[in-house]
């Protein structure tokens, strides 16, 4: 590895922390200047039951009493520490809450991007590798895909898979078969704008000279797509595929609502609907920090993926050196 690279990674890293400190502080301001103090309105609230007295240690744990650039200081101190501050309702730390309902968000997204790889990646080989009739028709697959809403698909899983043929248990939704059926949901939609990509790079690769030179060696179809188109044309679905975090993320919370299933979904769902602000700020900073990180692992593989970007890596690193 390079000293260009290395100057290029950490450059990267150097703006993956900008984004994602100016995503905390516009996340902040957004709660801050609602009308109102949306905390202490919550916090007087007479259902939530709190005393004066608990109303005032929160209010100075969250220096509500003091300008809001001290605010924002405070809180992304206590952030940067590991500390999201306390739920509103439960009066229970938020990184314990997170902590709780993370990993099976995280096991949901990691299963529908696999699922979402394994099927783009399948449709994508069968159209450059099956007869023209057989082709033409995995061709519309991923058109069919996107114009098909995940919340029916997912109604339609429970209601064959659960039902009717008992696979898996609906009130069990975090067992390994539901968690796959739910995967599998939100895998079918992902999986519709990967293919896209990859069969219009695969199309663009195979009119290129050099595939004309190979397949008059006598490669067949299976070695040239291995050996000669994937490499080249895997390089925007890795861009594709860092986008489309963002988008899991965010049908994640749709999924488990069909589902049943506990995680950063179901957490976003009760804090909107109870206004627990300090819970949706951690929430809404950790997908923008997972958003982030993904995608700085995307820019970093580019150049090992394709040695053409690696000319473009030493320039930028010049450039700011």
């Amino acid at each position: 590895m390079n000293r260009d690279y290395v100057s290029y990674a950490l450059r990267r890293a150097g703006q993956s922390l900008v984004v994602v400190a100016l995503a905390y502080v516009f996340t902040f301001v957004v709660i801050s200047v609602l009308p109102g103090d949306p905390v202490t309105t919550t916090l007087r609230n007479p259902e939530n039951g709190f005393t004066e007295e608990e109303i005032a240690r929160i209010v100075a744990y969250y220096g509500l009493d003091r300008p809001v650039p001290v605010q924002l200081w405070e809180s992304a101190s206590r952030f940067v520490t590991g500390d999201l501050g306390l739920s509103l309702r439960s009066n229970l730390p938020v990184s314990g809450m997170v902590a709780e309902a993370l990993p099976s968000t995280l096991a949901l997204a990691a299963s529908a991007m696999t699922i979402a790889v394994v099927i783009a990646f399948g449709v994508a080989f069968g159209v450059h590798r099956l007869p023209a009739p057989y082709s033409s028709i995995l061709r519309s697959v991923p058109a069919l895909s996107l114009s098909a809403p995940t919340f029916l698909v997912g109604l339609l899983l429970i209601q064959v898979f659960s039902f009717r043929l008992g696979w898996f248990r609906a009130i069990d939704a975090d067992s390994a078969v539901a968690t796959f059926f739910a995967a599998l949901t939100l895998g079918i939609w992902v999986s519709a704008q990967i293919a896209e990509v990859l069969i219009a790079n695969l199309d663009h690769e195979a009119d290129q000279e050099y595939v004309a030179v190979a397949r008059s060696r006598g490669l067949t179809r299976t070695r040239l797509l291995a050996r000669h188109l994937l490499r080249p044309s895997s390089l925007p679905v890795v861009t594709v595929f860092a986008l489309m975090v963002g988008e899991v993320l965010g049908g994640a919370v749709i999924i488990e609502a069909v589902f049943g299933r506990t995680g950063l979904g179901s957490l976003v769902e009760r804090s909107v609907a109870m206004q627990d602000l300090p819970v949706l700020q951690a929430v809404v900073t950790l997908v923008a920090v997972v958003f982030v990180v993904v995608n700085l692992v995307a820019d970093l593989v580019y150049p090992l993926l394709d040695p053409r970007v690696r000319p473009v890596a030493r320039q930028e690193a010049g450039v700011t050196a």
